[in-house]
């Protein structure tokens, strides 16, 4: 079904593949981004989440060890929804910079990839759990503190320090 949204968000979230038609007086929304140096190689994710009104709530990371950019990206989205699961409210818009990841969680793409498949059903097991889902597609620039965090679990997982 596709999720209400406003003109700004058009493009953005059309064909979310929301859980419900109406989005909810509170949700969370997730800025995902997951990424492998080398590909593979050293990966990690960073989720920066915020409350409907933008307040920042959490930022999420992790590194992975040496993964593809797709598991990572996936990594992320899991993240997000285990946090939205946790803490609540359980009603999420995910923000991802992979066009691949939300193609397929959106339907749009099969999964082909026997890890990835396993990690889309995970994803899709955590989302049923939701009360109210958004997932959409942003260049690169909109997920610029997500994508900092990403490179920060990368970076420390290599034993580099800042």
């Amino acid at each position: 079904m596709p999720s209400k949204r406003c003109a700004a968000n058009q493009s953005l979230f059309a064909d979310a593949g929301s859980a419900h038609q109406n989005s909810p007086g509170h949700y969370l929304v997730a800025h995902s981004d997951g990424g492998a140096r080398g590909n593979p190689g050293p990966a990690g994710y960073g989720v920066v989440i915020e409350d409907e009104s933008g307040k920042k709530v959490a930022q999420l990371s992790e590194y992975l060890g040496h993964q593809t950019n797709n598991f990572a990206e996936y990594q992320g989205l899991i993240a997000a929804l285990e946090y939205a699961i946790q803490h609540g409210p359980k009603a999420i818009k995910v923000i991802s910079d992979s066009e691949l990841l939300v193609r397929q969680i959106k339907g749009i793409y099969k999964v082909k990839n026997p890890t990835l498949k396993d990690l889309h059903a995970r994803a899709k097991e955590l989302i049923a759990q939701l009360d109210w889902f958004s997932i959409g597609h942003a260049f690169r620039e909109h997920n610029q503190e997500a994508d900092r965090l990403a490179n920060e679990a990368m970076d420390k997982g290599m034993g580099r320090r800042f």
